[in-house]
């Protein structure tokens, strides 16, 4: 077990787990942005859709880069990665929610650009911020399995 937790340390690991978050926020944000300003959706489910976006290409980003070392090959085991990558993200997902809800709904803070207020779109990327190690610690142990016997 402390050989897996040691495996967590790898930096260049972590580093590419958030270089792909990066890509994820991305892409969160784009279909938040989209959903509330273009399409008029609710801000929460609006981000709800871009939280789900960003999972998918995030998922298929790691499993191809990020953790290409990591588990077997095929079609069925991928499936099931990204099964269970869906499924360790909750907590993620909780987090993330949580505190864009607080930053959105308690605090009373607007940044308005062109008569917008875009603090939703500000106060996005900080409540990722707040789930990338929940996300890099669960993905890495239950997805992926770093450090577990790959027999």
């Amino acid at each position: 077990m402390w050989d897996r937790l040691g495996e967590l340390r790898s930096t260049a690991r972590f580093g590419q787990f958030v270089s792909v978050g990066v890509v994820g926020a991305v892409v969160d944000n784009a279909t938040l942005a989209i959903l509330r300003l273009g399409a008029g959706l609710p801000e929460l489910a609006a981000k709800a859709a871009g939280v789900e976006a960003a999972i998918l290409v995030m998922f298929l980003v790691n499993e191809r880069w990020t953790f290409a070392d990591h588990g077997h090959v095929g079609l069925v085991p991928s499936l099931r990665r990204l099964f269970t990558s869906h499924g360790v993200r909750v907590g993620g997902v909780a987090v993330q929610l949580s505190v864009y809800w607080l930053l959105t709904q308690r605090l009373s803070v607007t940044v308005f650009i062109a008569g917008t207020d875009l603090w939703f779109l500000a106060a996005s990327p900080l409540a990722i911020a707040a789930a990338v190690l929940v996300n890099y610690v669960a993905e890495s142990l239950f997805t992926w399995r770093v450090g577990a016997d790959r027999g």
